[in-house]
C-alpha cells in the first residue's frame, strides 16, 4: 500500500454526521445526554434521585475506550494485548492489588485479538463516542447505588433499563413526537449544543463537489433530526452539497450485515416507504447497505472499483466496519487530539469553544476530550513492573485499533479544510511509526515518549 493518502485520489467522499460533520458543544451536550437517561431511570424505573445530581468532578470518570462488563459492573481499560490496565467497580477505582487479584496479567475473558470483539454483545459494552460517554458515568453510578443497596452484590441486571431509556429518548418517532428530554431541548436551543460548520469547511465541501467528487452523508440519525442538524450547521441549502444522503443507516450493520443486507427505503415526510430491490439513482434514502450503495457508485463514476473515503468518529460504527467489510479508506475524527491543542500552545483559552464551560458543569469540569485523572491517557498506560524494575508503557487497545483501521486520524474536519485536495497525508501502516497517521500532530503522550513497548 502507498505510504501516502490523498483526497484527490478518491472518487467518493463520505461523512458521518454526529460528532464528525456536526460538532457538539460537549460541556452542554454531555449533561443533556446524561439527563435524558437519568430522568427516565428515576421517574419510570424507580432509581435513586441522587442519580440526577452530577458534580463537576464526576465527569472525570468519562474516558473513551472503556469496556463495561455487564455481569459484574466493572469498567475496564484494556492494553493492546487484552490485559487489564485499570479497572473500577462502578465509579470506585480498583487498587493495584485488587486489580492484580481480579485480572492478573492474563487476557480479559471476553477479549478476542481478531475482529470479533468489536461487536457489542449481551455481556459487555464498549464506550467509544461522545453520545456513549455520559451513559458510562450513569451506569457506573447505577452500579454504586445497587452495590450499596444490596450489600455488595456480585451480579447486576440494570442494562435492560438503560436500553429502555435509550429507546424512550431516541426511538425513530421521538423527534416528531417531542418525546423524552433530548430532542425537545435540541430543537428549543440548537445553538447551545451545536457548533456551526466554519466557512472553511463549507468552502471545502463545495471544493470537493466542484472537483468532481461524489459526496455521501451516511448517518444512523433519523431524517428529521439529520435535517435539523444540517440546516443549523451548513444552511438550508445543505442538500445541494450531497449526492446521496442515507439516514437511519443502522451502522455498523450498514457495512457488516453480509450477505443479509437491509434494503434501502425511500422517505416521504420523514416516514420510511417501500423497500427497494437495488439503489438506482442519487437521492435521500433510509437504512440500506454498503453493497448496494457501492453498485450505484460504480455506475455514477463509471469505474469498476471507485475509491471511497469515509470520515467518522466511532471506531465501532464507522471506522472499523467501513475498512474491514468495505475496504474503504477511513478518516477518524479524534477530538482527543483537540484536547492537546491548549497544552501545545500553553494558552488553553485558545482551544475554545470545546473547552468553554457550560453552566451545567461549572469551572472545574473536565472537558470530555481531555485526559481523565482516573483513567489516564486514551492512548497509552503503564504496566506495573516487578520489584526493582521500572514500569513499562504500553499502547491501549483503543490506540492499537486506531493505527490498524484508520487511514489517518484528525482532530476535526476544520483541521484539514484549508489544505489542497492533493495534500499527501502520511497514512498509518505497519511499515510507518505508530504515530505517522495523526494529523497535524500525534498525541502529546505518544510524541513525547520513546519508551513504549509493544507486545
Amino acid at each position: 500500500m502507498a505510504q501516502h493518502f490523498s483526497l484527490a485520489a478518491c472518487d467518493v467522499v463520505g461523512f458521518d454526521l454526529d460528532h464528525t460533520l456536526c460538532r457538539y458543544n460537549l460541556p452542554e451536550s454531555a449533561p443533556l445526554v446524561y439527563n435524558s437517561f437519568a430522568q427516565f431511570l428515576v421517574k419510570e424505573k424507580g432509581y435513586d434521585k441522587e442519580l440526577l445530581n452530577v458534580t463537576p468532578e464526576d465527569w472525570d470518570f468519562c474516558c473513551k475506550g472503556l469496556a463495561l462488563d455487564l455481569e459484574d459492573g466493572n469498567f475496564l481499560k484494556l492494553a493492546d494485548n487484552g490485559t487489564v490496565l485499570r479497572a473500577s467497580h462502578g465509579t470506585k477505582m480498583m487498587t493495584p492489588a485488587v486489580l492484580a487479584e481480579a485480572y492478573g496479567k492474563k487476557e480479559w475473558k471476553h477479549f478476542l485479538s481478531d475482529t470479533g470483539m468489536v461487536c457489542r454483545s449481551g455481556k459487555y459494552y464498549f464506550y467509544d463516542n461522545y453520545f456513549d460517554l455520559p451513559g458510562a458515568l450513569l451506569c457506573a453510578r447505577v452500579v454504586d447505588y445497587l452495590t450499596k443497596q444490596n450489600n455488595g452484590q456480585k451480579t447486576f441486571d440494570f442494562w435492560k433499563d438503560i436500553v429502555a431509556a435509550i429507546q424512550h429518548n431516541y426511538k425513530m418517532s421521538a423527534f416528531k413526537e417531542n418525546c423524552g428530554i433530548y430532542f425537545p431541548e435540541i430543537k428549543r436551543d440548537p445553538g447551545r449544543y451545536l457548533h456551526s460548520c466554519p466557512e472553511s469547511v463549507k468552502k471545502w465541501l463545495r471544493q470537493l463537489k466542484n472537483s468532481g467528487k461524489i459526496l455521501l452523508l451516511i448517518t444512523s440519525s433519523h431524517s428529521d433530526y439529520c435535517r435539523l442538524l444540517c440546516e443549523y450547521i451548513l444552511g438550508n441549502d445543505f442538500a445541494d452539497l450531497f449526492d446521496i444522503v442515507i439516514t437511519n443507516a443502522l451502522k455498523p450493520g450498514f457495512f457488516s450485515h453480509l450477505p443479509n443486507q437491509r434494503p434501502f427505503r425511500t422517505l416521504e415526510n420523514d416516514e420510511e416507504q417501500e423497500a427497494l430491490p437495488s439503489l438506482d439513482k442519487p437521492g435521500w434514502y433510509s437504512q440500506g447497505n454498503a453493497v448496494h450503495l457501492y453498485e450505484l457508485l460504480k455506475k455514477m463514476t463509471g469505474k469498476p472499483e471507485p475509491k471511497v473515503v469515509y470520515f467518522g468518529d466511532s471506531m465501532h460504527s464507522d471506522i472499523f466496519p467501513a475498512r474491514h467489510y468495505s475496504n474503504w479508506e477511513t478518516v477518524l475524527i479524534l477530538e482527543e487530539l483537540r484536547g492537546d491543542e491548549g497544552a501545545r500552545s500553553q494558552r488553553p483559552e485558545e482551544s475554545e469553544p470545546l473547552e468553554k464551560k457550560g453552566k451545567y458543569e461549572g469551572p472545574k469540569a473536565k472537558p470530555l476530550n481531555t485526559s481523565s485523572k482516573k483513567w489516564g491517557s486514551f492512548f497509552i498506560d503503564s504496566v506495573l513492573g516487578l520489584e526493582n524494575t521500572e514500569d513499562s508503557l504500553v499502547y491501549t487497545w483503543s490506540c492499537k485499533r486506531i493505527s490498524t483501521y484508520s487511514t489517518i486520524a484528525i482532530p476535526s474536519i476544520e483541521a484539514i479544510a484549508e489544505l489542497p485536495l492533493d495534500y499527501k497525508f502520511t497514512r498509518f501502516s505497519s511499515s510507518n511509526s505508530k504515530t505517522a497517521g495523526y494529523y497535524p500532530n500525534p498525541p502529546l503522550v505518544l510524541s513525547s515518549d520513546d519508551t513504549l513497548i509493544t507486545k
